[in-house]
C-alpha cells in the first residue's frame, strides 16, 4: 500500500536517457517503485500525457532574507523548484554582530536590489553566529527544501570589524579566526562558502563588498577550513579583469580546499570572448585534478526598464527625476503632458552618467516585452528598429511606448550573454561538460530582474520553442537542472527518479507550459514591491512526496526542510 502512485507518466528520470512510460510509487517521502505497479495507494494521480520529472534544483538564489518570511519562496516555487540554495555571491545575514546588522542590510540592498526597508521589517536577527541563523531557518515551515552557504563578506566583518569592512589586509590571527568560523558553519550544516570579487557589488551607500580585492592567502586560509571539515563547496563571482590573476586565486583556493569549486560565467560586452578562454582554463584545471565548474544561465542576464522599475529609460534626465517620486498613475498623467515630454527629451545625458547612458540609450538593445516574448529577440524587434520603421527618433518612440498599459509597459535589456544578438554563446556554455545551470537569482533584484523563471524557460525555449538555432534534447536539459546540480552540491538523495530517492517531482503539461508576463506586486514586508513571473503548465509539484502545488495553486503543505550538509541516498 503506497502513499501515492503516479500513473501512466512519461518519465524523464534525470539521467539523460530517453523518456519512458511508467507508474511511480511513493511511500515515506521516497520513490519506492517504478514500472507497472499493480498495488494500491492512498492517493493516485493520473499523469497520462504528462511528463514526470525530478524537481528543479536551483543552486543560485538569494532568499537569505525571504526564507524567513515566505514559506513558498516565490517565484521559484511557481516554476517547479523543489530545492533552493542561497548564500551566494558572498553576501548574507550571518554571522553578524548586532552592530553590523544595518551594514549587512545596506550591502544586500545594494548588491541584490532588495529594499532595505523590507529587510529591516522582515529579518528578525535572532542570531549572531551562523549556526544560530541555520536554527532560525530550521524552525520555520517551508514548502520546498532550502540550503545555504556561509558568505565571505559577513565572515570577514564578523571577525575583523571595521577593518574588514574597509578591506584592510587580514592578519594571521584574522585568517585563523575566519577559517574557524567557516569550519564551524560547515559543521553546523552550511553547504559551502561563497565570495564576491565583482566591482559592481556595492552597498546602497556605494561601499564595495569587503572581499573585492582580498589576497589569495585569505582564500587559501578559508579553504583550509573546508579541507579540515572535509565537506562543503566554494562559490565565487569575479569580473575577471585580470584573468590570469583571478583564475589563479580560484585555482589555489580549489586546490587548498580539495572541494568542488564553481563561479559565475557570463558573456560580457567589454570582454566578449573571454568566457571561451575561461572555459579552456576550466578544462585544464579539470585535467589537473581540480573540480572546477562554471555556473551559467540559460538566457541573457536581462534588465527590465520601465516606470515601475528601479531603472527608467529616462532616469538620466533631471526633468524626469523631478517626477520620479510620484506614484505611477500621477507620474503617467504628468508624463503625458506635452511640455513635460518636451523637457525630458531636451534633457541631454551628462558625461558623468556614462553607465546610465549605456543602459538607457542603447535602443538597439531595448526590446518591448509582450506576451509572446522569446528572450531571444531579433534585431528588427528592438526600439531602434521599430522607431526607424516609423521614421521617428528612438527616444521619442520609447517615451510614447513606455506609457502604454497605463505606464506598465516594460522593456527588456539583455545586459550579458547577448553580444551577438542571439543565444548561440549561451548554448555553447550550457552544453559544455564543466558547466552548471544557475544564476536565476531568485529573491533578488526585485526592481529590474526577474530571472527565477529560468527552469521553466530552460525547457520551453530550448526543447520546444526555439526558432533561431538548434534546440536541445529535453532529457539533457532536465539532467542539467536536476541531477547535475544535485551532484555538484553533494545532494545524493535527489535529482533523479530512482528507487530510494527523495520524491521531489514535477508533473508537467509540456505542450501547455508557458511563462506569463512579469508583473509588479506589493507583497514584501512593509508593502515592499517586487517583480514576479508566473507559469502555467505545472500540474503538480511534489516535495518529499507531498503535493505542494496543484494546477499552479499552493496546497498549504509544508514538507520542506533545511538541508544541513551533503546528503546521501538511503535505501
Amino acid at each position: 500500500m503506497h502513499d501515492l502512485i503516479i500513473r501512466d507518466a512519461k518519465v524523464i528520470d534525470g539521467t539523460g536517457r530517453a523518456a519512458f512510460a511508467a507508474d511511480v510509487g511513493i511511500s515515506n517521502q521516497k520513490i519506492v517503485e517504478i514500472g507497472s505497479i499493480s498495488s494500491r495507494s492512498t492517493r493516485e494521480i493520473n499523469a497520462a500525457g504528462r511528463y514526470l520529472m525530478p524537481g528543479w534544483i536551483d543552486i543560485h538564489t538569494h532568499y537569505d532574507g525571504q526564507a524567513l518570511w515566505d514559506p513558498y519562496l516565490s517565484p521559484s516555487g511557481w516554476h517547479g523548484v523543489t530545492t533552493a540554495i542561497m548564500g551566494n555571491c558572498g553576501v548574507g545575514f550571518a554571522p553578524l554582530r548586532s552592530e553590523q546588522r544595518e551594514w549587512a542590510i545596506e550591502l544586500m540592498e545594494g548588491v541584490e536590489d532588495i529594499p532595505g526597508a523590507v529587510l529591516r521589517e522582515g529579518v528578525p536577527f535572532t542570531w549572531e553566529d551562523f549556526p544560530g541563523y541555520l536554527n532560525a531557518l530550521d524552525n520555520l515551515p517551508h514548502a520546498m527544501d532550502i540550503g545555504t552557504q556561509v558568505p565571505h563578506a559577513a565572515v570577514r566583518v564578523y571577525v575583523m570589524g571595521e577593518r574588514g569592512r574597509r578591506r584592510e589586509k587580514a592578519t594571521p590571527e584574522d585568517l585563523a579566526s575566519m577559517k574557524l568560523v567557516v569550519k564551524e558553519a560547515l559543521q553546523a550544516g552550511a553547504l559551502g562558502f561563497s565570495s564576491s570579487r565583482a566591482m559592481v557589488h556595492r552597498s546602497s551607500k556605494g561601499e564595495s563588498v569587503p572581499s573585492l580585492d582580498v589576497s589569495g592567502d585569505e582564500y587559501c586560509a578559508i579553504a583550509q577550513g573546508l579541507a579540515e571539515a572535509g565537506k562543503g563547496v566554494i562559490q565565487m563571482i569575479s569580473d575577471f579583469a585580470d584573468l590570469e590573476a583571478e583564475f589563479g586565486i580560484m585555482k589555489d583556493a580549489a586546490r587548498a580546499s580539495g572541494r568542488p569549486f564553481s563561479f559565475t560565467l557570463l558573456e560580457q560586452g567589454q570582454y566578449p570572448d573571454r568566457w571561451r578562454d575561461i572555459l579552456k582554463r576550466v578544462e585544464a584545471a579539470q585535467a589537473d585534478g581540480l573540480n572546477m565548474r562554471a555556473q551559467v544561465s540559460c538566457r541573457p542576464i536581462g534588465l527590465m526598464l520601465g516606470l515601475q522599475c528601479s531603472m527608467s529609460p529616462f532616469m538620466y534626465a533631471k526633468a524626469y527625476l523631478d517626477l520620479a517620486h510620484l506614484e505611477l498613475p500621477e507620474r503617467v498623467q504628468a508624463l503625458r503632458q506635452a511640455s513635460v515630454k518636451a523637457a525630458i527629451l531636451a534633457d541631454q545625458p551628462k558625461p558623468e552618467t556614462l553607465r546610465l547612458q549605456r543602459l538607457t540609450l542603447a535602443h538597439e538593445r531595448h526590446f518591448p516585452l509582450h506576451e509572446q516574448f522569446t528572450y531571444e529577440p531579433k534585431p528588427n524587434e528592438s526600439v531602434a528598429a521599430l522607431a526607424q520603421a516609423e521614421g521617428r527618433d528612438p527616444r521619442e518612440f520609447m517615451y510614447d511606448y513606455m506609457l502604454r498599459h497605463e505606464g506598465k509597459q516594460l522593456f527588456y535589456f539583455p545586459l550579458h550573454n547577448y553580444e551577438h544578438g542571439d543565444l548561440e554563446s549561451v548554448r555553447t556554455m550550457m552544453t559544455h561538460p564543466f558547466t552548471l545551470l544557475g544564476l536565476g537569482d531568485g529573491g533578488a533584484h526585485n526592481g529590474y530582474i526577474c530571472d527565477s523563471s529560468f527552469p521553466t524557460f530552460l525547457i520551453t525555449h530550448w526543447a520546444r520553442d526555439r526558432q533561431r538555432g538548434d534546440r536541445l534534447r529535453l532529457e539533457d536539459l532536465v539532467r542539467a537542472q536536476t541531477y547535475n546540480n544535485a551532484n555538484a552540491l553533494g545532494l545524493g538523495d535527489r535529482g533523479l527518479i530512482a528507487v530510494g530517492m527523495k520524491a521531489d517531482l514535477n508533473i508537467v503539461d509540456f505542450e501547455g507550459l508557458r511563462l506569463t508576463m512579469p508583473e509588479q506586486v506589493s507583497d514584501l514586508p512593509g508593502g515592499g514591491r517586487r517583480f514576479i513571473q508566473r507559469s502555467e503548465g505545472y500540474d503538480y509539484t511534489l516535495v518529499s512526496g507531498a503535493v505542494v502545488y496543484e494546477q499552479g495553486q499552493a496546497t498549504g503543505a509544508m514538507p520542506g526542510r533545511l538541508i544541513r550538509g551533503a546528503q546521501s541516498l538511503s535505501l
